[in-house]
């Protein structure tokens, strides 16, 4: 066996004992398809109020201006699928990834592990780190590394277990065996096309995220615009109906990671308990959860939005 290929399984063998779903590897190289759809993508302001899309557009599309030297891509799943869902089906929704503790912190931890790992059992090896919040196109390295396709949706999803999974990546500056990428099983397939409330998937694989409901409920500071009065399904921070009605979806298995299982109350809090939330109660329910980037004033702008 030579040195790429026992690398390759020993990052691999510790992603698994880490709690990852899978993890597949790319060549850190310039994302050319991915150039001209991102561009398109800003020129038609479909990333709304999110100008941080709009910088290190080089960065974006570039891992070895990110990490200098950097060779490749090393991707990472982390199911995220609740075994229980909210009890009050009348009640406002939230998006299953953010019922537990902040998904950053815990992935943080995990790619932190794994990079000391390869340093203690590889040696001298440089790299960084990232969980979606800085300028790397995680469902694009995640599908050139064979982890799945992108949707007609936008989201990566896995002929096994769907796509209620988050993306997280180590780019690193040490030469590894490279995944190929998986076909897209997608089909003739419309359900999620069908099913946005707000019509925010205007062709497929093209999502308008000045149009989706996650974008008004957690990206958006300002008023929501009221010709979208009543089309949001009852969801107060994020959405996940392109997903919930996704056929790939029906082999999601409920995650095994503590962190993610949500507040005791969460899951069982009434239509009412929403509408007549305190800032105590925010601080309690929320006090690790990703929920808190929306703050107390703008879930009770997503609930009140949501009244008739």
């Amino acid at each position: 066996m030579n040195l790429k290929t026992k690398y390759t399984n020993l990052i691999k063998t510790e992603a698994k004992r880490l709690g990852f779903l899978s993890c597949g590897i790319s060549k850190a190289q310039f994302l050319e398809e991915e150039a001209p759809r991102l561009e398109k993508w800003l020129n038609k302001n479909m990333n709304g109020q999110m100008q941080y899309m709009e910088n290190h557009f080089d960065k974006r599309l570039d891992p070895t201006k990110l990490v200098e030297g950097s060779k490749s891509v090393v991707s990472l799943l982390l199911n995220y699928y609740p075994s229980e869902l909210q009890e009050d089906k009348t009640a406002p929704k939230i998006s299953k990834y953010a019922y537990g503790s902040d998904y950053h912190f815990i992935i943080k931890d995990k790619l932190k592990s794994l990079l000391n790992f390869i340093q203690e059992e590889i040696g001298e090896v440089d790299g960084r780190a990232f969980v979606d919040s800085a300028p790397v196109l995680d469902k694009a390295w995640a599908a050139k590394s064979g982890l799945g396709w992108i949707g007609k949706h936008s989201n990566l999803i896995t002929q096994q277990i769907g796509s209620f999974y988050f993306i997280a990546e180590l780019i690193i500056d040490l030469d590894l065996e490279y995944d190929s990428p998986t076909t897209d099983h997608c089909g003739t397939c419309t359900a999620c096309i069908d099913a946005c409330p707000t019509q925010a998937i205007t062709e497929p694989y093209v999502v308008d995220g000045s149009k989706c409901i996650s974008y008004f409920t957690i990206e958006l500071k300002e008023n929501i615009p009221t010709e979208f009065k009543g089309q949001f399904d009852d969801w107060m921070f994020g959405c996940d109906v392109c997903q919930d009605v996704c056929p790939w979806n029906r082999f999601s298995k409920p995650h095994s990671e503590p962190l993610f299982n949500p507040h005791p109350e969460l899951l069982s809090m009434t239509k009412k308990d929403w509408e007549e939330i305190t800032e105590d109660t925010f601080k309690k329910v929320f006090q690790k959860s990703a929920v808190k980037r929306t703050k107390f004033s703008g879930l009770k702008r997503n609930i009140n939005f949501l009244k008739d």
